[in-house]
Order: C-alpha cells, then sequence, then structure tokens
C-alpha cells in the first residue's frame, strides 16, 4: 500500500467518524449527506489506488 491511498483511506475513515457523529447529534441532514459523500470518495480513491487492485 502506497502513501497517498493510506492517506485517502484514513482521511476517509475519520470523515466517516464525522458522519456517524453528527447524525447521533441530529445535525441537518444536508450537512451529513456532503459529509457521507466526500467520505465515500475518500474511502473510493484509497481502495482504487491500492497496489493490490493494480
Amino acid at each position: 500500500m502506497n502513501g497517498l491511498s493510506t492517506v485517502f483511506l484514513l482521511i476517509g475513515l475519520f470523515l466517516l467518524g464525522g458522519v456517524y457523529s453528527l447524525w447521533k447529534q441530529q445535525l441537518p441532514k444536508s450537512v451529513i449527506t456532503v459529509l457521507a459523500i466526500g467520505s465515500a470518495m475518500c474511502l473510493a480513491a484509497g481502495v482504487l489506488r491500492l497496489e493490490v487492485w493494480n
């Protein structure tokens, strides 16, 4: 696993934790949606950059 994919995966997991925290606090759905999309994009980029998939 190279460094950039690791960074993407860590940021994605961090944002996913933020989504869960905001959901538990019942904040506006628009904020949660934007954060969830960002998390999904980071996780997808990290997985696609893994050397296993290339």
